[in-house]
């Protein structure tokens, strides 16, 4: 089994800063891709950042150059920082991750979501 777990949401005004973590484990051999996904009230799950195990990184056209996605292999953990936010920011952010098992196994495991809202 394979769990991810999010954190780093809250409230911040305009124009303010969050890093969000994400902490994977269980029966992990390897991660391959990993990304932030969110989803606001009313719309769809989207892609914010994927990145891979040797750090290639893309972005949504709508918040490139203010968020940055990181990730440590070492400690399987993810990072979005995200710098001058938006009102349009405001979702439940998740974390997925694409594992090689211990067994072998491809799994896609997503976390529980955090909530990042932004208003003044």
């Amino acid at each position: 089994q394979v769990q991810v777990v999010e954190s780093g949401g809250g409230l911040v005004q305009p124009g303010g800063s969050l890093r969000l973590s994400c902490a994977a484990s269980g029966s992990i051999f390897s991660i391959n891709d990993m990304g932030w996904y969110r989803q606001a009230p009313g719309k769809q799950r989207g892609l914010v950042a994927t990145i891979t195990r040797v750090g290639s990184t893309n972005y949504v056209d709508s918040v490139k150059g203010r968020f940055t996605i990181t990730r440590d292999n070492n400690k399987n953990m993810m990072y979005l920082q995200m710098n001058s936010l938006k009102p349009d920011d405001t979702a439940v952010y998740y974390c997925n991750a694409d594992v090689m098992t211990l067994t072998y196994r491809r799994t896609i495991a997503w976390g529980q979501g955090t909530q990042v809202t932004v208003s003044s």
